[in-house]
């Protein structure tokens, strides 16, 4: 039997809400596991390495949030997160936690498959999921600023010659700014690179990964060697190594 080409993950405690989304996305052509609960969640995504995880916020035992949380510790998964509060500060935090997009309760089930689809149009750079496509063969020389390599060939950051746990989406985000130093992008132009012109979600998930990619390359916001902040633009590679 022929494996399905992606595979996701439902978190809800809701069994009605459970199924509904289950079989709309099955007869997308996903493979589909399920959980009621954030435990169980967790081991799921480690076991099966879903491609996409459509994840409550309020779950028993472990929460949406720390559920997103602890999967970005280890997956580079999609993750929709939903809630049936509409607030912007849980728009907001699901973000910085690692959700990519944000639907409120009660929502299309039709949306959201569309808004899975659209994410996987174009694969996340680097994702080792079903169906990505291998490195190229004619990458770059590794680039060298300061104290910090990027070895495109090996898909490494180093710094001061110890090896960045880097995301495929830092990574992306890093070799796409790097590519041009001093070039100013925008938020719209970073998304549509590492995230794909189908993506229609929330431009401060852009703010957050480069927030956690700071923090890994131990850049200050105030004062940053590598990755500066244009304000009311975008952001910038400086490359200043020393």
């Amino acid at each position: 039997m022929t494996s399905a080409p992606h595979s996701a993950l439902v978190v809800d405690d809701e069994q009605h809400l459970r199924e509904l989304v289950r079989g709309y996305l099955e007869r997308e052509g996903f493979a589909v596991h399920v959980a009621d609960n954030g435990r169980t969640a967790l081991e799921l995504a480690r076991q099966h390495e879903p491609t996409v995880v459509v994840l409550d916020l309020m779950l028993p035992e472990v929460d949406g949030l720390e559920v997103c949380r602890r999967l970005r510790t280890f997956s580079d998964a999609y993750v929709i997160m939903l809630t049936a509060r509409a607030e912007e500060i849980d728009r907001i935090i699901g973000l910085e936690v690692g959700a990519d997009d944000y639907l409120t309760k009660p929502f299309s089930p039709r949306e959201l498959v569309a808004r899975v689809r659209a994410m996987l149009r174009r694969p996340r750079e680097g994702s080792a999921g079903p169906g990505s496509a291998a490195p190229p063969l004619d990458v770059p020389p590794p680039q060298h600023f300061g104290d910090l390599t990027i070895d495109h060939g090996r898909r490494e950051v180093s710094l001061r010659g110890a090896a960045l746990p880097l995301t495929p989406l830092e990574f992306a985000l890093l070799t796409s700014l790097a590519a041009h130093p001093g070039r100013v992008f925008t938020r719209a132009q970073l998304l549509e690179r590492v995230w794909g012109q189908d993506y229609f979600g929330d431009d401060h998930v852009v703010d957050v990964h480069i927030a956690n990619l700071r923090k890994k390359l131990g850049d200050d916001p105030a004062a940053p060697r590598f990755v500066e902040t244009v304000r009311g633009v975008g952001y910038r590679f400086a490359g200043r190594g020393a």
